[in-house]
């Protein structure tokens, strides 16, 4: 079968051409920008890619077309899907139909965290020899791709809440029917599809309706939007996750204590006993968090908690998730993904922790949808307070001004629309020593490689 993917290079329908590729299946597809890491992936998988949503990218006409979330009416290759009356689906409904059915399914949703927590779950089963499937929403350090079938009983898939399709305005997570549950965190995001926080536990108590009875749902006990989502009505079995070391009746069931202020050590409890400890190279104790779910999603279907710990001790980590890409005369730089003023904070606070004194650099691109429509523009200043110096970049489209951002900014702050200029100051005033932060769910314009020519060219040969 031929299956044409639109979006193809969304980090979900690009695991998903990998998966429908491995089904023998001939896949193409098309995006409105082609960038790395995706399309790098998916070109090294045999996957043809067209840039653009052109008519003729249909002809002659797949088999069928898998439309991604992205897409919306008027688009030219979404009006000739429907002209010509090609056979069409949704990514999430095509992964339930063609994947899932009959495994063991794992989920791991929530604001935050998600890729980097599918990421880790799938690292410890396939270190624990269960040969798991997964989709991963990004694309993981260890694994070839950010997709595969996997050999056995378990597939582990990041459950996305952003609607499925133009069509079908569920949350794809609807479609997975997990067996092992991960809510991770629940904030209000992606406005420009909910209209308040209450519309987004309205889809995660789809999410709960699904569960088996005999699955398991994994939460904080310090998220009151989640724990308003479970009193709507619950059926299945739930087992709290707490950060701290805590005693007695009503203990949480799942504890981790850090024993690092980076994060980069912790204690596993389960039952108020201490029973592994988890030494990585992640930082911040949202990590923590993230470590403490995959190992109690891990001990749902068998993996021993000392094993799992020990996978994660040798996790590898994630793409674009605080990934060091190169150093420079002892100035490093990191990419990462924060798309949110709570990602933002806690990515930064978890380098300060490590970081001690050194100088913090953050170049920040307010880029998601939410962000471009201001809704989360009053927390923005205070996110980035563990950074030394902040430079938030305009983007074209951005709806609103960042000059308030930076007027409240505790932190010395600039706004900057001009990325050569933001590479040059960087280049003469970054010394040894220092960090720099790149955040953006986007390409950012080929910033991260820019800055390394560019401080390579004054400094020297990175180290």
């Amino acid at each position: 079968m031929h299956i044409h993917i639109l979006g193809i290079c969304g980090t979900f329908m690009g695991s998903l051409a990998v998966l429908a590729k491995e089904l023998g299946h001939e896949v193409s597809g098309s995006d409105a920008s082609v960038y790395p890491p995706m399309s790098t992936q998916l070109e090294a998988q045999g996957i043809s890619l067209m840039e653009g949503y052109k008519p003729e990218h249909l002809q002659p006409h797949p088999d069928l077309v898998v439309v991604g979330n992205a897409m919306s009416r008027g688009n030219p290759a979404v009006e000739y899907v429907l002209n010509q009356g090609i056979p069409y689906t949704s990514g999430p409904a095509w992964l339930a139909q063609h994947v899932l059915q009959g495994r063991h399914v794992l989920g791991v949703a929530g604001t935050h965290g998600k890729t980097t927590t599918t990421t880790m779950l799938a690292w410890v089963l396939d270190q624990a020899g269960l040969q798991p499937g997964f989709l991963i929403g990004g694309v993981p350090q260890g694994f070839e791709a950010s997709a595969r079938l996997g050999g056995g009983r378990y597939f582990v898939v990041e459950s996305d809440e952003y609607d499925s399709a133009f069509f079908d305005k569920r949350s794809k997570f609807v479609h997975y029917a997990p067996r092992t549950a991960i809510l991770n965190n629940l904030e209000f995001d992606h406005a420009d599809i909910f209209d308040d926080l209450a519309a987004i536990q309205r889809q995660f108590h789809h999410l709960v309706r699904t569960i088996p009875g005999e699955g398991r749902i994994l939460l904080p006990d310090d998220e009151p939007a989640l724990a308003e989502v479970i009193a709507k009505g619950c059926w299945t079995p739930v087992e709290s996750l707490a950060l701290g070391a805590v005693d007695g009746a009503g203990a949480p069931a799942w504890q981790a204590e850090a024993l690092s202020a980076d994060g980069s050590t912790y204690a596993i409890r389960q039952g108020g006993e201490r029973v592994a400890e988890v030494r990585w190279a992640l930082t911040g104790l949202h990590n923590v968090r993230n470590g403490l779910a995959t190992i109690a999603a891990a001990h749902h279907v068998g993996v021993d908690v000392v094993t799992a710990a020990a996978a994660l001790s040798a996790f590898p980590g994630v793409k674009r998730r605080m990934e060091l890409l190169g150093t420079v005369n002892g100035i490093t730089v990191y990419d990462d993904f924060a798309h949110h003023p709570t990602a933002i904070r806690t990515t930064l606070e978890g380098l300060r922790g490590r970081a001690g004194e050194q100088r913090i650099w953050a170049v920040i691109e307010p880029r998601s949808n939410t962000m471009r429509m201001g809704s989360h523009k009053d927390g923005l200043a205070e996110s980035a307070s563990a950074a030394d110096q902040v430079i938030w970049y305009q983007p074209a489209g951005l709806d609103w001004d960042l000059s308030p951002v930076v007027a409240a900014s505790p932190v010395p702050a600039q706004v900057a629309s001009d990325i050569p200029a933001v590479i040059a100051r960087l280049t003469a005033e970054a010394v040894p020593g220092d960090a720099i932060v790149i955040m953006s769910n986007g390409g950012f314009g080929g910033i991260h490689q820019k800055l390394l020519a560019a401080l390579r060219e004054r400094h020297g040969a990175a180290a």
